[in-house]
């Protein structure tokens, strides 16, 4: 079984920085990516555009030319978000989308994930007026769903988690504020969020990972697979069954593919355990064997319709530009095996890797022009 695909644009993706951004730019394009959405939650992090400002940030201009030079001048679509910060301000928001370099914005909940420290509380953005501005300005609100400075038992509990009061509290207040602002729910987990998105307008859409359809909280659990170790945490077999469903429903167009690929030299550390599954170069294959998994015959032509709609299609709409449409990828349910990736640092052990599989059951290859 193999059918061809065209490029793909990964709408959350960690390249990181300095002797790591390379090789991850590189595995980016191995899968077939035509472009990215580049997370700005380097040190310092991107949080302000242009070099000319005086904050004492990375800017959007400084990242992109790293991007690029480091092997992303092939990505036909390149988005760096601007981190928010407590420096944010409206006339921040509108001259970066004034000089078209400002597309989309990330919310980071504080202290609530990697490289988060800089984050303000949600309600700081509202009341300084950047979601207005965002919203009058046609920039994407990319947001880490899940609340902050949460008590553990509430935190991931047995009745709620902090995706939950995020979804249900936090991003329907900022909707009545800002009806329309355009807002990624990025990386969602739970029933809750798909929830949220599928009962929202047209202005709300989602990403979903390779490892949320593919895996529980009980795999990460059962031997202390610290691989799986990500941010928001893996859920339940009903909140992977309600992301499984949304995701292969033919015609749906609110769900795309964002991978979260986040590479750590170094997953185990002194103070736990660091988060995020690095999945560059395998992502499609890992989508496909979900996919599977939930019931989809990738065997046809409606199975392989609804697969491109979500890798290859929603997401770059959604973002504002054309999908790409010649072949770039074969796909092909033959296995393939996994190696770690080189770095002028220490190796990056890809998930499947990282789990002690040295192979998953598809393969993928860039059509040759």
């Amino acid at each position: 079984m193999k059918f061809l695909l065209p490029a793909w644009t990964d709408l959350h993706t960690h390249l990181r920085q300095d002797g790591l951004l390379a090789p991850i730019v590189q595995s980016q394009l191995d899968m077939g990516c035509a472009g990215v959405l580049a997370m700005p939650n380097t040190k310092p992090p991107v949080a302000k555009v242009f070099d000319s400002d005086s904050l004492p940030y990375a800017s959007i201009e400084d990242y992109t030319r790293r991007i690029r030079a480091a092997g992303g001048d092939r990505f036909t679509h390149l988005i760096v978000p601007l981190y928010l910060t407590k420096d944010t301000t409206p006339a921040m928001i509108e001259a970066g989308a004034k000089s078209d370099i400002l597309k989309a914005c990330k919310y980071y909940p504080p202290h609530g994930t990697t490289g988060a420290d800089f984050g303000a509380p949600l309600q700081h953005y509202i009341d300084n007026g950047v979601f207005k501005a965002m919203a009058d300005c046609g920039v994407i609100l990319c947001v880490h769903g899940e609340e902050h400075h949460m008590e553990p038992e509430h935190y991931f509990g047995q009745s709620s988690n902090a995706e939950e009061v995020f979804y249900k509290e936090r991003l329907p207040h900022v909707l009545d504020q800002s009806p329309d602002l355009k807002i990624a729910c990025e990386h969602i987990t739970t029933q809750c969020a798909v929830d949220f998105v599928q009962s929202s307008g047209v202005n709300i859409a989602a990403s979903v990972t390779p490892q949320h359809i593919l895996y529980t909280v009980g795999h990460l659990l059962k031997g202390l697979q610290y691989h799986l170790y990500c941010l928001p945490l893996l859920k339940f077999a009903e909140d992977r069954a309600a992301i499984r469903q949304a995701i292969t429903k033919a015609g749906q167009t609110k769900f795309y593919a964002g991978t979260d690929s986040a590479a750590h030299t170094k997953k185990a550390t002194e103070c736990g355990c660091a988060a995020g599954c690095f999945t560059g170069g395998i992502a499609p294959q890992l989508y496909a064997q979900g996919f599977e998994e939930a019931g989809v015959d990738l065997s046809t032509a409606p199975g392989q319709e609804i697969f491109k709609a979500f890798l290859c299609d929603n997401g770059p709409r959604y973002y504002g530009f054309a999908p790409a449409q010649a072949p770039v990828i074969t796909l092909e349910k033959t296995p393939q095996r996994i190696a770690k990736i080189e770095t002028l640092e220490e190796p990056i052990t890809p998930l499947p890797l990282g789990l002690g599989l040295e192979t998953i059951p598809w393969s993928l290859k860039l059509v040759k022009n």
